[in-house]
């Protein structure tokens, strides 16, 4: 079995339309979803962002459960002007898996080896990206993959880290990022986004253009989860 964890649906839908025999699971009081991809059974797990909700399904997921292999997977956001929107990261300092004995096989991805980073919130300044990619040396930033790595360490499960870049230095969030996502609440607050939007009409084509990179990033990172599933 192998385990995939996103942070939220909005991450996944693209992948589990690719899953085959798809159901819904039950376990320990958290929701999962299952299925198969070449014959090989998967199951999906939504962390939720942040270490707080992470820890806690994560905890509840792989408790008394066997996992050949979790991938740690979802969005991602550049600290420099390197890395693209849709590029995949492959983040060394969390996999304890390579690929690259079936590198050729995957030649054809955006895939990106450097370190990630896990950071306690949504960082919209690009001064802010610059900053900390220069103290840390990372190439990208995520809210999750730290946990999700120490838990998988101390159970002795393999891991391997793969993110889509999602927004960049240049091309950041349409709106402050507490509007775009509530973190205590776990969602969008959408009265709240509507009333930015109104208030900041300007910004609203800009909306369009994140939700269709988000939207090219996604599929970009199905298509890579697919192929690196079927090489395994």
């Amino acid at each position: 079995m192998i385990a995939i964890t996103f942070a939220l649906p909005a991450e996944s839908s693209a992948f589990l339309s690719h899953l085959r025999n798809k159901s819904r699971a039950g376990r320990n009081g958290i929701q999962t979803i299952r299925g198969e991809i070449n014959h090989r059974p998967i199951e999906v797990l939504h962390t939720g962002v942040g270490e707080k909700v992470c820890r806690q399904r994560l905890e509840k997921f792989i408790d008394d459960q066997e996992f050949d292999l979790l991938i740690s997977s979802g969005f991602a956001g550049a600290l420099n002007d390197e890395l693209q929107v849709g590029d995949l990261l492959l983040a060394r300092n969390f996999s304890t898996i390579e690929l690259s004995a079936r590198q050729e096989a995957l030649s054809n991805l955006p895939i990106r080896v450097a370190d990630l980073l896990t950071a306690p919130a949504l960082i919209d300044s690009s001064d802010e990206r610059t900053e900390i990619a220069r103290k840390s040396g990372a190439a990208a930033v995520d809210m999750e993959t730290e946990f999700i790595a120490r838990m998988c360490a101390a159970r002795g499960i393999p891991l391997l880290s793969l993110r889509v870049i999602a927004d960049t230095p240049r091309q950041s969030f349409p709106a402050p990022a507490h509007i775009l996502f509530d973190i205590a609440k776990q969602r969008t607050d959408l009265p709240k986004l509507a009333t930015f939007f109104l208030s900041h009409p300007n910004r609203i084509p800009r909306l369009a253009q994140f939700s269709r990179r988000i939207a090219n990033a996604r599929k970009t990172l199905a298509n890579a989860l697919v192929a690196i599933l079927r090489e395994l």
